[in-house]
């Protein structure tokens, strides 16, 4: 079954029309690529499956059940984490201190430091440095260790690699694929090519519509399906 659906979203700012009958979903073990053009909708399409922005139309489903009413807002909770393109930790606090503002439970806070998925991100060792003091990649790191607090099965990621190294970049890539690998969820929206080679479907978004594409395609192959739909071509 898929993990997470998203269906017939729609949203807009004020008259113009950014998503229209977007459709993307993803499986248990399944990373999903979301690519196209700068303001094709990319940041938006994730915010709604993170539950931090309302879609005008179309509908949101976990393990098949809509996400809306009451229970909407705790499936977004428990189903996804969200790491959002310009970050979502405090520099001048520790590595630890972010961790906590996330993680409500500390004793299993200490557990993943020590024997799971931080332990995995080699956070243990960054605890007491404060993130301003961190390289992008360690950041990058940081940030999805916090949205992983709870273990949620699907993670969401917007350009994940935005402004990293080549280490960076590496570093980030070997988690994407530990999480994969143990049945997790991935929806990233990219601009790098190289994380395309982690993912086993991709979307383009062209015009608000999205499309599912050749997961291989690369270089102008790639550009060319930004342009299919523009303006009626």
């Amino acid at each position: 079954m898929e993990r997470i659906c998203a269906s017939g979203i729609e949203s807009a700012y004020g008259r113009k029309k950014v998503l229209r009958q977007v459709t993307v979903s993803a499986s248990a073990g399944q990373c999903v690529g979301i690519v196209g053009a700068n303001g094709c909708g990319k940041s938006t399409l994730l915010g709604i499956l993170a539950g931090m922005r309302k879609a005008s139309g179309g509908t949101v489903f976990f393990d098949g059940t809509p996400a809306r009413g009451r229970q909407g807002a705790a499936l977004f909770r428990r189903f996804t984490g969200y790491v959002p393109q310009e970050g979502n930790l405090i520099p001048e606090l520790s590595v630890m201190d972010n961790l906590c503002l996330w993680h409500t439970d500390k004793e299993q806070l200490i557990f993943e430091l020590e024997q799971g998925f931080l332990h995995l991100l080699g956070l243990k060792e960054m605890c007491p440095v404060k993130v301003k003091k961190l390289s992008g990649g360690m950041k990058k790191r940081v940030s999805i260790g916090c949205a992983m607090a709870g273990n949620p099965p699907i993670l969401l990621l917007d350009e994940p690699s935005a402004a990293l190294d080549l280490p960076g970049r590496t570093e980030v890539k070997r988690y994407l694929e530990t999480y994969k690998n143990a049945g997790g969820a991935i929806l990233l929206a990219t601009h790098e090519e190289s994380e395309l080679d982690v993912c086993d479907k991709v979307y383009a978004l062209v015009d608000g519509k999205s499309r599912e594409i050749d997961r291989k395609l690369r270089g102008e192959a790639l550009v060319s399906e930004f342009k299919k739909g523009q303006n009626g071509i």
